[in-house]
């Protein structure tokens, strides 16, 4: 097996074998075999059009400020913030129903965006031939930041690179990304590419919308509308987006309802509904279970909640898209921190370089890049890290049941249920016993957090060597900081800890204020 420069020489780079990932007829890649292999024990095989595998840190010869200064340049990890006339909080006046949400739009762009063909041959360029809305009322330095802003999401559009052929068959995805602003912020880029309306071979358009709000269903919706509409005229978009900008967001669990008129049909009403639960209204786990099995699932979740370095790769931009913000919902209460590239651009490859932890979904096509596979004669990834036993045994064995329990054929929201269900449930009994060792400081609105007590307390032992791993995330660290200055303030976590506590205390199991 091939391997690069490391600063562990003693761990293997994972290697794939390229030509497992055979061209179809239509210029698509197939999904592969993959194989798990921890050092000298067991394999585990499966099928699927997803790879996952701890990234070790490699000698680069691009330094990581390099990297920052490419982010900025794209956007990714420091987006250029919107001049204030497209901010949410200054979006003006908005209905004061409880059933919406006050001062925020659905959405800030919708752009489409075109492969423009260079003078290379086979090379094309993604350029943006339509926005929504424009704004020609801005001042130099604002246009600047703007067209920044525009540029990064073109690339990440069109994330594969500049390589194309024209179609005559393309089927439709759509996928999300998410630009990370300056100041922590985060949007969310919802895009669906599909080959336009003509004839003969021609590349691929996208249609792509920015918002504040995730919520991937509801702007899927959106898309259809859109794209229904493409079909007859590019003029018929602009009417409906503007209604759909007029129209106040709905709260959690409710619903708005956009009109719009149609040559040839009519006015027709359009039912926009945002799901009651808006921790997972972002989230389809099916896509995260159709690529991995329950156990391969609970080794992503353990290297992710140690905040490690994960790479995905798969050939479809919507499985990326979808498998990443899956993993990443599996750690409510708690959010991750770190970079966070649910689809690489090629001009951003660089990032897998960076010494510290991430979250990047990579295409098929990209791995050479981050891979030497010119000497691998199987299709291998090597593992020998302990993403197995991080996660004690008997909540390993909980968690499995739990996911178990689940219905063959579950709808999205059962199968959203029942795993956000069972991951919150494994943090309840590891960590929920940290509302003991919150102490208000005197008269003081704040608190401190006594993380030592803390870890020392964690019952059963079995737990105390995850608990103190744990505590020593960013993740962990921002979520106590969270609580230090609002420690009267109780969510969805505070309740289901309570519930437990109560539970517990019911059987027996309540001593000294912890969790057993």
């Amino acid at each position: 097996m091939s391997q690069r420069a490391l600063t562990d020489p003693t761990v293997d780079t994972p290697s794939l074998d390229p030509s497992a990932h055979k061209e179809n007829k239509k210029g698509r890649k197939k999904p592969c075999e993959g194989v798990i292999q921890r050092g000298t024990k067991s394999k585990v095989w499966y099928r699927a059009s997803v790879h996952v595998w701890r990234c070790w840190t490699v000698q680069s010869p691009v330094s990581w400020c390099t990297l920052r200064v490419h982010c900025d340049v794209t956007g990714t990890e420091k987006t250029p913030a919107l001049p204030p006339s497209s901010s949410l909080a200054s979006a003006g006046p908005r209905s004061h129903d409880p059933g919406h949400l006050s001062g925020q739009f659905f959405f800030e762009y919708l752009v489409v965006v075109g492969l423009k063909r260079k003078a290379e041959a086979g090379s094309y360029e993604p350029q943006i031939t339509y926005q929504f809305p424009k704004r020609d009322s801005l001042a130099k330095f604002q246009k600047e930041e703007e067209e920044k802003s525009l540029k990064a999401i073109a690339l990440f559009c069109f994330p594969e690179g500049v390589n194309w052929a024209p179609l005559t068959e393309y089927p439709s995805e759509t996928f999300s990304f998410v630009l990370t602003e300056v100041d922590g912020s985060r949007r969310n880029g919802y895009c669906r590419r599909l080959l336009p309306s003509g004839r003969g071979a021609r590349p691929p358009e996208a249609y792509c919308i920015i918002s504040r709000l995730a919520c991937f269903g509801l702007f899927s919706k959106i898309f259809d509308e859109v794209e229904k509409r493409r079909q007859k005229s590019m003029a018929m978009i602009y009417p409906f987006m503007q209604s759909l900008r007029e129209a106040p967001v709905p709260a959690p669990g409710n619903t708005v309802k956009i009109t719009s008129f149609i040559p040839e049909s009519g006015t027709e009403i359009i039912s926009l509904t945002r799901p009651v639960d808006s921790r997972l209204e972002h989230v389809d786990f099916r896509a995260l279970f159709r690529c991995l099995g329950d156990e391969e699932v609970l080794e992503v979740f353990a290297a992710t909640v140690l905040e490690r370095r994960i790479i995905f790769i798969a050939d479809e931009l919507s499985t990326l898209s979808q498998v990443l913000h899956a993993v990443a919902a599996l750690l409510y209460p708690f959010a991750w921190q770190h970079t966070f590239i649910s689809i690489v651009p090629t001009v951003l490859i660089d990032v897998v370089m960076a010494p510290t932890p991430y979250l990047l979904g990579i295409t098929s096509r990209m791995r050479d890049s981050i891979t030497d596979t010119s000497d691998v004669s199987g299709r291998q990834v090597t593992i020998t890290e302990d993403e197995d036993t991080i996660i004690p045994p008997k909540l390993q064995e909980e968690l499995l049941q739990a996911l178990g329990s689940r219905k063959k054929n579950s709808t999205e929201e059962e199968l959203n249920k029942v795993v956000s269900e069972a991951f919150l449930s494994f943090f309840v009994k590891t960590v929920g016993h940290f509302t003991g060792h919150v102490r208000r400081r005197g008269g003081s609105q704040t608190a401190i957090f006594h993380k030592e007590k803390f870890c020392k307390a964690a019952e059963p032992k079995a737990n105390r060597p995850f608990v103190t791993l744990f505590s020593k995330t960013q993740m962990f660290d921002i979520f106590i900081q969270h609580v230090e200055r609002n420690p009267h303030q109780e969510g969805f976590f505070h309740k289901k800890i309570a519930a437990y506590q109560k539970a517990e205390k019911t059987k027996g199991g309540w001593a000294r204020g912890r969790v057993v």
